[in-house]
């Protein structure tokens, strides 16, 4: 998880558009408010995700190892494919996969059709963190359904399919622009 800063507001856009917006409700319906909500919804998501995996075994495991672990995928990758899935130099994707090894969430292998790559592929502990990971989210799907009702949480998925590319969806490089894993 990341540290904030307690009882400090250091989003400059909500400091100067607090207040009023002219139909008498504070702080409803500007601009700035649906990129920060839907970004909260996901921090209290993946927040919520690493506080369970933490107490099931899953301790030193952060989101960007999440991201690594599925830029490896299920047929193994080099640390340069991790970088481009991820969109971050093969440098940094070599920190993230030294990191998943030390771990035990991957292992490096010689790759079989060409023995000048080198392959990192999830181990047994990789994958049963991402089978927990999967379970975490349905769980958790279905708090928000129960605290906002099945449909509005449907419906809530349907709109943001309808506005959210197709080919941007489950794009696995957000390290890219939310820092170096």
């Amino acid at each position: 998880m990341v540290d904030h800063v307690s009882g400090e507001n250091v989003n400059q856009v909500v400091d100067i558009g607090n207040g009023d917006n002219g139909d008498g409700e504070i702080g409803g319906g500007r601009g700035y408010e649906l990129p920060l909500l839907l970004f909260g919804g996901f921090r209290t998501l993946i927040d919520r995700l690493h506080d369970r995996l933490a107490t099931e075994g899953h301790p030193d495991l952060r989101p960007a190892h999440g991201f690594a672990m599925q830029a490896i995928g299920a047929r193994g990758a080099t640390a340069s494919e991790i970088g481009r899935r991820l969109g971050v130099s093969k440098q940094a994707a070599g920190k993230t996969v030294d990191r998943l090894l030390a771990l035990g969430y991957a292992e490096r292998a010689d790759d079989p059709t060409d023995a000048r790559r080198k392959l990192v592929h999830l181990t047994p502990r990789g994958y049963a963190a991402l089978a927990r990971s999967a379970a975490i989210f349905d769980e958790l799907r279905a708090e928000w359904a129960a605290a906002l009702g099945a449909d509005r949480v449907r419906d809530l998925e349907a709109a943001l399919r309808n506005v959210v590319p197709a080919e941007t969806a489950f794009r696995l490089d957000a390290t890219s622009w939310l820092g170096a894993p």
